[in-house]
């Protein structure tokens, strides 16, 4: 079911969210400053292309002082609107019943999207 879902996921919107993110994730290393956010980038990027059949888990080793002082700033910058876009895309699919599968990677991928630093998605 998880290769039958990537696929559709792919097919249906999944590639053009993966793009997106690795757009913005090479904007985003331009600069040094950049470089943590445009890593995140990617890192949601290669999550959006393929979600079903990972979670997201917290990871093992990182500082949770740092990770939070990375999450605020992401959130203040454009992690808001990432997220919410998720969330918007999540509701708007779960509005039909064959959409649900795909609403809830939407609100997977909201996590991510909201707070990056310190998750992993295995």
């Amino acid at each position: 079911m998880c290769i039958v879902g990537n696929i559709l996921w792919i097919l249906f919107g999944g590639l053009i969210i993966f793009l997106e993110y690795i757009f913005a994730g090479l904007i985003l290393c331009l600069s040094v400053i950049g470089i943590p956010p445009g890593l995140q980038c990617f890192k949601i990027g290669l999550a959006s292309l393929a979600p079903f059949g990972k979670k997201v888990v917290p990871m093992a080793g990182t500082s949770s002082g740092l990770s939070t002082l990375l999450n605020v700033i992401w959130f203040l910058t454009g992690g808001i609107w990432i997220g919410l876009s998720h969330l918007i895309f999540g509701i708007g699919f779960c509005l039909s019943i064959i959409g649900i599968p795909f609403g809830l990677q939407h609100f997977k991928l909201m996590q991510l999207g909201f707070m990056p630093f310190g998750k992993d998605l295995r």
